[in-house]
């Protein structure tokens, strides 16, 4: 097996991304585009994290990820789905058949929409809390994510709506039973039962709010005015959820906005950190760095010569 990964890697060199496909971040969504590819994964040098709910589809392949510190096996065919916010890392590539049948496929949807996707309350919460949802092998195979991949790559609006629709109802219909978890969301670490459906519905509402006033100032007050609830609850419960207090995920958020403008716009970089909500440019290159471990015109010149991961 061990030959089969050096010999993996040798024949799977580096190439320059599609253009097609690497234009998955956007100004226009919370963090990024609908997109989807289907190609030949190699391992990664470092941890990234960016703004997209990733669903990972090995096909004949077995992988193991770094997630925030924590090793995750990923099984072949099967889909796996997950908050790409939280820092992981590809760190080992198994292949049980051929090379050239072992793909790896991803989706990336756009956090915003997977927010206001329908009567998936529980993969919300258990995503954002930082949990890898493994999908029943009947619910979706190599043919599914292949034919959404055609569709995918028609450029068609009206097809890219329809794979939307059948991933919402695909996690839809994995929400009616218990999920599966490769690694379980914070709520099941900490042992917590007592989450209810009306806690659920009140960190997406100030989750969704955050996410749609970035540009703007924002003060705790504002975005636990939405629940209804004493603030300093909501920011209890928020805590709790999210294993992150408020602010910081604010700050999370705003970076990755900032990362989609980097890399999609030609946006001066004081631009970037106005259109980010940072308050000034020293503010934001503090912040960023500090993320990111690179300065903001780094990130750019680096996507320019980007190569497929």
């Amino acid at each position: 097996m061990a030959n089969d990964r050096a010999e993996f890697s040798k024949s799977r060199p580096l190439t320059p991304t599609p253009s097609h496909e690497r234009h998955f971040y956007s100004a226009q969504r919370a963090f990024g585009r609908f997109g989807m590819r289907i190609f030949d994964p190699v391992l990664m040098g470092a941890p990234h994290w960016h703004g997209h709910i990733e669903a990972n589809f090995a096909i004949d392949m077995e992988m193991t990820y770094d997630v925030d510190g924590q090793i995750v096996e990923i099984p072949a065919n099967r889909l796996v789905v997950f908050w790409a916010g939280v820092p992981h890392q590809l760190t080992d590539i198994r292949l049980l058949n051929t090379p050239d049948k072992s793909k790896l496929c991803n989706i990336y949807l756009p956090l915003d929409a997977f927010l206001f996707m329908n009567h998936i309350a529980p993969f919300q919460m258990a995503l954002l809390g930082g949990g890898m949802v493994v999908l029943p092998e009947t619910l979706c195979s190599e043919g599914q994510v292949r034919r959404w991949y055609s569709d995918y790559r028609t450029g068609d609006f009206e097809r890219a709506e329809v794979i939307k629709m059948e991933m919402n109802a695909l996690l839809r219909r994995a929400a009616l039973d218990q999920l599966s978890y490769l690694r379980a969301p914070s709520s099941h670490l900490e042992g917590d039962r007592a989450l209810s459906s009306s806690h659920i519905r009140h960190v997406i509402a100030m989750v969704r709010y955050v996410l749609e006033n970035l540009e703007k100032p924002l003060r705790n007050a504002d975005i636990t005015a939405v629940t209804g609830l004493h603030e300093n609850y909501a920011l209890s419960l928020f805590t709790r959820v999210m294993r992150a207090p408020l602010k910081q995920f604010v700050i999370r958020m705003r970076l990755m906005r900032a990362r989609a403008l980097l890399v999609e716009s030609s946006m001066p970089i004081s631009a970037v950190a106005e259109g980010s909500g940072f308050s000034s440019v020293s503010q934001f290159y503090a912040q960023f760095k500090a993320g990111y471990g690179i300065p903001p015109a780094e990130v750019r010149e680096q996507f320019l010569r980007m190569e497929l991961r």
